[in-house]
């Protein structure tokens, strides 16, 4: 590992245990060819990944964050929160994520249906053949609709029939702001909004949103991630900022097919951000 000035943070990521496309094994080792120092395995969801991460980890020299991601319901809008440094063994953790699995097993049911509906048949199947861990996401029936020919790539299949108003939108119906904080907490872990630049809500509804996140016990947002622009990074700087929260950055990596998100590619924290892992003890020599 490099000398703690020049560490290379991505505390976003995922593995095929969520609804990433690499192995846990596979993704640490493709971090530390980019150059990552310090990686955060976050899959949706679930922690089942990280046990096999941290092997390799510890044999390429990179540290591992255990993460997970959490979905989130609040005020009608679907959030993710990323907690980092959880124990994957704290039983209420595992409890409430568990209930989150189930979630997306009855979501995919319906979302299997719906596209039947619409003249699409085998979806279930062909979702559930991507989906080699223990979620069924949205993003595995992307996949079979993409392979299937429905569309021409993830993003266009997602605009044309998985989000609002398109015929295989299911709404979630996810934990709680304070379920989610307080699983994260209670797990010895921070909890940090995800990617906030890429929620379609307005500044007023961010603000109390993140208000709202502070109040349960939040402490940091993700400054930089993979679907931000420079823009989007100095706008989030500057409510980190305001709000005296810690930042983070991420790649939000899923896998080499989406080439715009790389692990080890997300841009410096602005001028005046605190970084999330100020304050950690990981052995270096020294703060970032």
């Amino acid at each position: 590992m490099s000398t703690s000035n020049a560490l290379h943070f991505d505390l976003h990521s995922h593995s095929t245990l969520s609804d990433g496309t690499l192995s846990p094994e596979a993704l640490v080792r493709r971090a530390h060819a980019h150059g990552v120092d310090v990686l955060a395995l976050t899959d949706h969801d679930v922690t089942d990944g990280l046990a096999e991460a941290a092997v390799t980890a510890a044999e390429v020299g990179l540290h591992l964050v255990s993460g997970v991601e959490i979905s989130v319901t609040w005020s009608g809008v679907t959030f993710h929160i990323v907690g980092l440094n959880v124990d994957p063994g704290h039983s209420g953790l595992q409890t409430g994520l568990a209930k989150l699995r189930a979630t997306r097993t009855g979501r995919g049911e319906e979302i299997a249906q719906r596209l039947e509906k619409h003249g699409i048949e085998g979806a279930l199947a062909g979702a559930q053949a991507f989906a080699t861990g223990p979620i069924l996401s949205r993003t595995h029936f992307a996949r079979f609709l993409v392979e299937a020919g429905y569309a021409k790539d993830m993003r266009k299949v997602f605009k044309k029939f998985l989000v609002h108003n398109r015929p295989g939108y299911v709404p979630g119906e996810w934990a709680t702001l304070e379920e989610a904080v307080s699983w994260i907490c209670d797990a010895g872990g921070q909890a940090v909004i995800a990617h906030p630049a890429r929620y379609r809500i307005s500044a007023t509804r961010l603000r109390q949103f993140i208000e709202s996140f502070k109040d349960c016990g939040g402490v940091g947002i993700e400054v930089v991630s993979g679907s931000h622009s420079a823009s989007d990074a100095a706008g989030m700087a500057q409510y980190a900022k305001r709000y005296e929260l810690l930042a983070s950055c991420g790649s939000d990596y899923h896998g080499p097919e989406q080439s715009w998100q790389e692990l080890g590619r997300p841009m410096p924290l602005p001028d005046g951000c605190v970084p999330i892992w100020k304050e950690w003890s990981m052995g270096w020599e020294e703060n970032t």
